[in-house]
């Protein structure tokens, strides 16, 4: 699964957001300088799930099926070294995948389930690189200086 993840970053005993869906998970420090590239972990689809709004093949009552533990074993190795975890999903119930780790950690990694700070919802694919990093930072006290139009960036 290592070839599933791209621009990998060093977050070991750093705080990390984690921007989770089902294709793929965008993970950031979050004392990250601002535009910086987010790690990345894409899901592998080997049988081709991916290409199609539904499936019917071993599904004939179209009940949810759960998604490989390779891809959140994975995701859960990329955040393994990290301080804290915020964990940031889309949509409710069984289509909310940032729930389907949080369930996946507590059951198999509960190392990495004990760094989890929280969970959040959002539309994480509107959401750009910049915003998810912000928000980050606010749910960890961390907000940016504001630069109040004298480009002093907080100074008194």
């Amino acid at each position: 699964m290592s070839k599933d993840i791209t621009d990998a970053i060093d977050i070991t005993g750093r705080i990390a957001i984690a921007a989770i869906d089902f294709h793929s998970t965008r993970i950031y420090a979050i004392d990250s300088p601002d535009h910086s590239r987010p790690e990345s972990v894409t899901a592998s689809d080997p049988r081709g799930y991916f290409h199609n709004v539904y499936h019917r093949h071993g599904n004939p009552d179209g009940t949810y099926e759960d998604d490989s533990d390779e891809y959140w074993r994975a995701l859960a190795g990329a955040l393994r070294g990290a301080s804290g975890i915020i964990v940031l999903g889309h949509g409710k119930g069984k289509a909310n995948a940032g729930h389907h780790f949080i369930g996946y950690v507590e059951k198999h990694e509960h190392g990495v389930a004990a760094k989890v700070i929280g969970e959040f919802r959002a539309d994480i694919d509107d959401l750009t690189d910049e915003q998810i990093l912000r928000f980050g930072q606010h749910i960890a006290g961390i907000d940016p200086l504001r630069d109040h139009g004298d480009s002093q960036r907080g100074a008194n």
